[in-house]
């Protein structure tokens, strides 16, 4: 039997189930298609239980350093059973709490593979082989994407890992070489290193966290180095050779070839989107490169067809997804509340050790434009707070516009990084100029100080350094 709704969402990641819930909240009748787990790759399988793996990490290094707090603790121990059994918990535990507020909301939340068939409709095929019709008026692609596999490396789930092999590993492996130095390659890295893996990371472009502005990638890849973890950058994967108890991969680097061994290698260079059966030659979207056409509230070429989140391309990111997922309903019901900006205004966040986070345009993009700057940088090693707690390595930089006040970019290494760069996020969804951040009355003792600190020094007006 047909069913017809308002709002058909095809993917329960945080795209497509927030995007459900604000639906039901317009009254709109709307049903969701997952054909995994609600949540999606983030919450089942990224960012949920990764972060759920460095909270490990990050406790277990704060034990190590206990005798500078004047705190007697002896070597703990590691259960690694136990560290990747609780991240699991974790995830099923905010599974079942999507599941709730779907049903809460009134959501019809339908398990199977959604594809549209060549009368538009979209067929639902549950894992018994049963298949059911679905009319919308609205249709929201929200399938988010898939790790990249390198040609060399084929992911095997036993000596080639994907994030999600990462995620599930029996056992801590003695050594690990990680194929690409992005957020995801470089936050398992930090984490299996902490555990006590020898890892190395490769990187084919210059620096690690390409994307990151460059003092972020040049201070993190200094923290990684004294921790012991090896680096490889400007390196190309040239050939890999999968033996029965080690991977043998041979780079070519600036100085010429080079070969490691390592008992399981991640392969961490990027995300494809998830377009594959999805039967889009039967509507009218554009697809390149494998992904979706849309723009920033999920418009396509298909008045009936609206896409969001990895599946339209970069930035990959959760919250991205959301917000981009609230902006297409509201515009679908007539609102105009949630307009997702195609500004750069976007946070990215990365949660290896040490944290960076970041917002706006790097130093060198916005020199390209070509315009005067006022960039000031504050030192957490003067921080009464980051001193206090013992984390007084990082920074906190930030960049105007030298004749307008507008805030440009602001990047955080240190503790809480992630935590902290939502203020510069909001300063600038609210064009607030430097003057009002320097009117602005931070906390004291805090972190959050060295926000205030950095934009006085832009404009030459630091007190504490």
């Amino acid at each position: 039997m047909e069913q017809t709704y308002d709002v058909l969402v095809i993917g329960g990641g945080p795209g497509g189930y927030v995007a459900a819930l604000r639906a039901a909240q317009l009254k709109l009748r709307t049903a969701l298609v997952e054909r995994a787990h609600l949540g999606g790759i983030c919450l089942n399988w990224g960012c949920i239980p990764t972060k759920s793996l460095l909270h490990t990490a990050d406790t277990l290094r704060r034990i190590r350093h206990a005798d500078n707090l004047g705190l007697c603790v002896a070597e703990p121990t590691i259960d690694f059973p136990r560290v990747i059994a609780r991240s699991r918990d974790v995830a099923q535990r905010l599974n079942r709490g999507v599941a709730q507020l779907l049903r809460k909301a009134g959501v019809t939340v339908l398990e199977g593979h959604a594809s549209f068939a060549a009368d538009r409709s979209v067929q639902v095929c549950a894992a018994d082989g049963s298949t059911r019709s679905l009319q919308a008026r609205h249709t929201i692609v929200a399938t988010g994407a898939h790790a990249r596999a390198l040609p060399a490396l084929p992911f095997d789930g036993e000596r080639v890992w994907s994030y999600r092999d990462a995620l599930a590993a029996r056992a801590l492996p003695k050594s690990l070489l990680v194929i690409g130095a992005g957020a995801i390659g470089m936050e398992f890295a930090s984490f299996y290193a902490t555990l006590g893996s020898k890892v190395t990371v490769v990187e084919a472009q210059a620096r690690v966290l390409p994307t990151s502005d460059a003092d972020v990638s040049d201070f993190v890849a200094k923290a990684f180095a004294r921790d012991g973890i090896g680096l490889r950058t400007g390196a190309h994967l040239e050939r890999a050779k999968v033996q029965t108890n080690v991977v043998q991969v041979t780079l070519q680097t600036g100085s010429g070839p080079e070969t490691l061994e390592a008992e399981r290698v991640l392969v961490a260079v990027g995300l494809a989107g998830n377009t594959d059966g999805l039967g889009l030659q039967h509507v009218h979207v554009h697809v390149e490169r494998g992904l979706i056409v849309a723009d920033a509230s999920g418009s396509t070429s298909d008045p009936s067809v609206h896409a969001i989140g990895d599946v339209t391309g970069a930035p990959m990111l959760a919250h991205r997804a959301s917000h981009q997922g609230l902006a297409c309903v509201e515009r679908i019901a007539g609102l105009h509340g949630h307009v997702l900006s195609s500004s750069p205004l976007m946070p990215s966040c990365v949660y290896s050790h040490p944290q960076s986070a970041s917002v706006g345009l790097t130093e060198e993009e916005a020199r390209a434009l070509d315009r005067p700057l006022r960039v000031g940088r504050f030192p957490l090693e003067a921080s009464g707070k980051a001193i206090t707690i013992g984390e007084a390595s990082g920074f906190v930089k930030t960049i105007f516009d030298a004749d307008t006040g507008a805030l440009l970019g602001a990047h955080i290494v240190g503790p809480d990084a992630p935590e902290l760069i939502h203020g510069f996020t909001l300063a600038g969804t609210l064009e607030a100029t430097e003057a009002d951040l320097m009117e602005t009355v931070f906390p004291h003792p805090t972190l959050s100080e060295a926000l205030h600190e950095s934009v006085l020094a832009a404009f030459g007006r630091p007190l504490h350094i």
